[in-house]
């Protein structure tokens, strides 16, 4: 195991909760707020299946995909969160299997707001052939590449895990909580992850703010519609800052490894939980309040369905 790795399971090892108290109380604190926007994940993703106007458009048909990613990469997190509260160790093929799940869904976040970007580019650049450029069976041909291109790099991950000597092992039985950190075994795979993390978010980082200053370019001209580049420019600007978002999940565990070194074993836990609502739980959620509320065409189906399941429960309840 490479050095950085190596602190991580330091960190790790230090994030025990031997009150039991205070593992409900994490218990309660954590899965309130992650089941609560798993609802309304769900019901966003309901939504978007709901008419033919939203899967037969094409942003549509990429949100769904997006919020799709988000939310399994939510249910995973929380999944993996608990587990640490409960100081439950897995064994390495169950936790390779769902941080493979987890980072297959990881990659395809980014890849997806990257696609939506160059549709938006599209739009305000090349009005004329956006039709023809952006269609449903393009836009599902993309969707089946991001999928295809994220395997290939679960692929490649689990190739060079076989390079990691685990006949070596006295046993299976990991001796840190499950993690995609965790999994990094040897330094071949923790340089190719750091590689690969690195390559994905510059490069989606280019081209989003390629197309923002394309689209901010295109505003200034006479020949195009300013109200629809103003909405774009809006909108490429959200990308931006959710692919940050992105980011800063990725970086969780990295920036434990530190604090770990400074902190008592108590405050630890607490920066712990505190760190994964904001940067875990948040950005998860973001696609949903950004596109839920902002959309005039989802925001009155998604608030009919939220409030219409609300009021079915409160009747139940009170029956």
């Amino acid at each position: 195991m490479s050095y950085s790795s190596q602190l991580l399971s330091n960190a790790s090892a230090e994030l025990q909760y031997p009150d039991v108290l205070e593992r409900v109380i994490t218990f309660t604190l954590c899965t309130v707020p992650a089941c609560v926007l798993l609802y309304i994940n769900g019901t966003m993703l309901f939504t978007l299946r709901s008419k033919p106007v939203f899967r037969d458009t094409c942003r549509y048909v990429l949100l769904y995909n997006l919020l799709l990613a988000d939310t399994v990469q939510l249910a995973l997190s929380q999944v993996l969160f608990l587990l640490a509260v409960c100081s439950i160790k897995l064994t390495y093929p169950v936790c390779g299997a769902i941080t493979t799940l987890a980072i297959l869904t990881t990659v395809i976040s980014p890849l997806t707001l990257v696609v939506m970007s160059l549709e938006r580019y599209v739009a305000v650049c090349f009005p004329l052939r956006h039709a023809m450029i952006v269609t449903i069976r393009n836009t599902r041909v993309a969707i089946i590449a991001l999928w295809a291109f994220s395997s290939l790099h679960n692929l490649t991950r689990i190739i060079l895990l076989l390079y990691f000597p685990f006949q070596e092992l006295e046993s299976l039985q990991m001796t840190n909580f499950c993690s995609d950190f965790a999994m990094v075994l040897g330094s071949l795979s923790d340089d190719y992850d750091t590689a690969f993390t690195c390559v994905l978010f510059v490069s989606a980082g280019i081209v989003i703010a390629f197309s923002f200053i394309s689209v901010l370019i295109a505003a200034r001209s006479a020949s195009t519609d300013r109200t629809s580049a103003l909405k774009a420019r809006n909108t490429l600007l959200l990308h931006l800052v959710q692919l940050c978002l992105s980011l800063s999940s990725t970086v969780f565990n990295p920036i434990l490894k530190p604090i770990s070194k400074t902190v008592t074993n108590a405050v630890f836990v607490r920066l712990h939980k505190f760190l994964y609502v904001l940067i875990v739980l948040f950005p998860r959620c973001l696609s949903c309040f950004i596109y839920g509320l902002r959309d005039r065409t989802i925001r009155p189906v998604l608030l009919h369905l939220l409030c219409c399941r609300l009021k079915a429960k409160v009747v139940a309840a009170s029956d």
